[in-house]
């Protein structure tokens, strides 16, 4: 493979797999992962840890320049985010969490805030970065940009096997109505929409086991890069 850096851009809705899937094939091809996805929902702790509505620019925006956010990786290659020095990997994940998330993705202060931070990680390693605006915004020039999808129903029933095994006691219902509610929040703000870019390559993985989808990725990644 040449030396020149690699950049794969992964976006699509939430519960598709993307960070799974972004993580294995990272790991897989010798790439870095940068889950953006966690960097938002950090965002959206400190803003309702701070009582503020994660819908208004002008409460959110003050709040920012206190922040320190930072990621670094464990021994098991996991990505683990620190607010103002505390581990809140898991305190991120939470419905409610991916309600803050979504909220404050809406805010032009907030995007701008976490732009540079994104973007320095690609000029530094080959990665493999997941989000909604990663191929239309984050990194417009990625050698490969892929949209992953999945049916509603199927992701639902992905991410409420994912909360039950933390002993969380969401019914599907509950999951579904709020993977439709997300949906429709990412796709019609303002800022960055969700949405596939032009010359991303679309993956429905409703109809894929996970090592399926981790393997058609990892072929699309190759067979673009060249990698053995």
């Amino acid at each position: 493979m040449s030396s020149k850096l690699c950049a794969v851009a992964i976006d699509g809705p939430s519960g598709a797999g993307k960070s799974t899937i972004a993580r294995a094939v990272a790991a897989r091809c010798g790439f870095v992962y940068v889950d953006t996805g966690a960097i938002y929902r950090t965002v959206g702790l400190a803003v309702r840890r701070a009582g503020a509505d994660p819908h208004d620019a002008s409460a959110v925006g003050p709040l920012l320049p206190g922040l320190d956010i930072r990621f670094d990786y464990g021994s098991d290659g996991q990505q683990r985010m620190k607010l103002n020095g505390e581990d809140v990997s898991e305190a991120i994940r939470t419905p409610e969490g991916s309600m803050y998330a979504s909220a404050v993705a809406t805010l032009p202060v907030v995007r701008a805030y976490l732009l540079d931070m994104q973007r320095d990680m690609a000029k530094t390693h080959s990665v493999v970065m997941d989000g909604r605006d990663i191929g239309t915004v984050v990194l417009p020039d990625a050698g490969l940009k892929i949209f992953l999808t999945a049916s509603a129903e199927a992701r639902a029933k992905r991410r409420l096997l994912e909360l039950n095994a933390k002993g969380d006691g969401s019914t599907f219902d509950d999951v579904l109505a709020d993977m439709i509610r997300r949906d429709a929040q990412d796709s019609n703000r303002a800022a960055a929409p969700l949405k596939a870019a032009d010359d991303a390559v679309t993956v429905d993985t409703s109809d894929m086991t996970l090592e399926e989808s981790i393997e058609h990725v990892c072929a699309l990644v190759r067979e673009r890069f060249g990698i053995a």
